[in-house]
């Protein structure tokens, strides 16, 4: 727009003429551009006297109005965008409509119920006046210029001159400040007790009740007398456990080899019309400064109507470096930082749930801060709620690792995925089975979201948590095409934390839901209900079992070797069984992952093979980490550093 200098010396190109005040100067002459304009753009009409004292060109003028018609959006915002000052609007607008202006406002003196600041901070467009106690004792209605309509409010004030004592107009960010500010305790009880207040049976809160606590307490004694008193019995027992566990994930994952892959063809993806509807982006940051640029990078490349977009960063209140790494950037009007209040439980799903009401979108999508989205991916989520009912909750994204050539861990992690989201997830969701959604890039209908009570603030899995609640509603979820790239990590001292968590949040999922068996054995489904036994108990329990059958091996084949005399029917058994869990248990991991690749990935595969062995006694490690923590730490979020963003060559 160039250099502006509006009367009073700021703002407008030099030389350009200002909006036409109506004047008998300007009716001698009139300026048909102007007047046509005005045909197609009424609202310049009621903004005609608040364009001339800000001294807005025309040309300026009718741009704005163009665009606020094509994109649905805001007249006002767009004066805003164009580089008019927030404060020198609000003294126009006031200075037009012979009411009072105020740039700041007191959270303390506005009178305002919970529910009516829920409303004002999810609403977008439309006016929901707010009452602020003034220090005389009055009583003022403040408005803002969003969405307002300015010749009706002229014309009451004009009908009422009482009204505009009453009326005073303020920047629609310092109001929405005022109002965050007044409702931080109420939305912060919410985070936390939403869930558990609605749906106590399916929140993490209380870890296990009391019969699930007996029986484990039960086994984990029997276990270590077991193997002291009987220690072959004891050992046939926890063979066979670990053989059922084992061949229940073996079966499933063969299951989804044995399944025809059907080609995956990326729909044809336009530009979302500009009366698209509202889409909110929630992405939860905490110690993440490093990796601030490219994330909003990466925002800033998804395709939708900045006019139907909100992006809520979602930062602790106390990560100083963070919310200073945000700020150094001059965010978009679409971006919100939205602070949370330091309080346990300290995790992903709290944050999440506190910025959840400051919302407005008909469809929510969550992302990671590493997290690099293709930028079609928005776009292909609307179009699959668009085609399918309101069953449809959510879609997951498929992600796909970044730097999968930067060691043996990324390269496993990279396997570990294309199996699981190339394979699996797609393989459950063309059967309508139950998916346990991945941490990031999930695309939800809100209105499912808030029925099923959002996220789960003590589970710190609250992807899979959420996903196994959503198909206990009724609703469906499936997986769309457009992937996410994210950095896999490279040490082990930042995968173990992460795959820690994971597994603690799975036993979390499985205790939660599994308190009632039989009603989620009739919400589920008989099919979803074992397909959720396998993927949460079992899945566990294999890589907890898997220790117990390679050090069974090791012994019998050791004591095969040194002893001169047969080893029994008893051990041969036991390295019989031993063999084949192992050997499947590998086999269908590999065939799952492999089947899912690519010419040129799979060209490596030889490093997988030799590497898989040593990468599930990693994850052995981290499942009986994770038992650990689930009785002392239950509800502790180990945060992990994330790698930096590097893409393969």
């Amino acid at each position: 727009m160039g250099s502006y200098e509006f009367p009073g010396g700021e703002g407008l190109p030099h030389g350009s003429p200002a909006y036409p005040l109506n004047d008998p100067a300007a009716a001698a002459g009139p300026d048909y551009g102007v007047l046509l304009a005005e045909v197609f753009f009424p609202e310049l009409v009621e903004w005609r006297g608040v364009l001339a004292r800000l001294g807005v060109p025309p040309q300026t003028a009718y741009e704005v109005a163009a665009r606020a018609h094509i994109e649905g959006g805001d007249f006002a915002a767009g004066l805003v965008d164009c580089g008019i000052d927030q404060g020198r609007l609000v003294r126009a607008m006031a200075a037009d409509l012979g009411i009072a202006a105020a740039e700041q406002v007191d959270p303390e003196r506005l009178i305002v119920s919970d529910a009516h600041a829920l409303v004002l901070l999810r609403r977008h467009g439309g006016h929901v006046p707010v009452k602020l106690f003034e220090k005389g004792g009055d009583v003022s209605f403040l408005i803002t210029p969003e969405r307002i309509r300015l010749g009706v409010v002229r014309e009451r004030v004009r009908a009422s001159p009482a009204l505009a004592g009453r009326l005073k107009i303020v920047p629609a960010a310092a109001l929405r400040a005022a109002v965050l500010q007044r409702t931080r305790p109420f939305l912060a009880r919410n985070a936390v007790g939403r869930l558990f207040e609605r749906l106590p049976q399916m929140s993490a809160r209380v870890v296990a009740q009391a019969w699930q606590g007996i029986i484990v307490g039960f086994v984990m004694t029997a276990i270590p007398v077991g193997l002291v008193l009987m220690p072959l019995q004891m050992l046939a027992f926890l063979h066979a456990a670990a053989t059922f566990f084992f061949f229940a994930c073996v079966a499933l994952r063969f299951a989804a080899v044995a399944a025809p892959r059907p080609r995956i063809v990326r729909p044809k993806l336009g530009l979302p019309p500009p009366n698209a509807p509202l889409f909110s982006v929630l992405v939860a940051l905490y110690k993440e400064a490093e990796v601030v640029p490219h994330l909003l990078a990466a925002l800033d490349r998804l395709v939708w109507p900045r006019e139907r977009l909100e992006i809520k960063l979602v930062c602790e209140a106390d990560d100083a470096a963070t919310l200073a790494a945000i700020r150094v950037h001059a965010l978009p009007a679409h971006m919100e930082v939205v602070e949370v209040p330091p309080g346990q439980p300290r995790t992903k799903p709290k944050a999440l749930a506190y910025a959840l009401p400051m919302t407005g979108g008909e469809f929510v999508a969550l992302y990671d801060a590493e997290d690099r989205p293709h930028p079609m991916q928005l776009v292909e989520a609307w179009q699959r709620f668009r085609s399918h009912g309101p069953d449809l909750a959510v879609v997951q994204a498929p992600l796909e690792i970044s730097n999968r050539h930067a060691g043996m861990i990324a390269r496993m992690f990279a396997f570990e995925y294309a199996g699981l989201f190339r394979g699996l997830l797609p393989w459950l969701s063309s059967r309508g089975l139950v998916l346990p959604l991945g941490g990031t890039s999930n695309h939800f209908r809100r209105a499912a979201l808030d029925e099923v009570g959002g996220w789960d603030p003590f589970n710190v899995t609250e992807d899979a948590d959420l996903g196994v609640r959503l198909a206990r509603f009724g609703y469906t979820a499936e997986t769309i095409s457009c992937p996410t790239y994210e950095p896999a990590p490279t040490r082990f001292g930042v995968w173990l934390p992460q795959r820690t968590r994971w597994f603690k949040g799975w036993s979390q999922t499985w205790l939660v839901h599994m308190r009632a068996p039989r009603r989620l054995a009739a919400d589920l489904g008989w099919r979803s209900f074992l397909v959720a036994q396998v993927l949460f108990a079992g899945m566990l329990a294999s890589v907890m079992l898997h220790p117990l059958l390679l050090a069974t091996f090791a012994m019998i084949v050791v004591d095969l070797v040194t002893r001169t005399e047969p080893i029994g029917t008893a051990r041969s058994l036991l390295l019989l069984v031993d063999v084949v869990n192992i050997g499947c248990g590998y086999a269908s991991f590999l065939l799952l992952g492999w089947q899912t690749l690519t010419r040129r990935e799979r060209s490596g595969f030889w490093k997988v093979v030799l590497a898989t062995p040593l990468y599930w006694a990693m994850m052995s490690v981290a499942g009986w980490r994770a038992v650990w923590q689930l009785w002392r730490r239950p509800h502790f979020w180990e945060k992990t550093p994330h790698e930096q963003f590097t893409a393969d060559p």
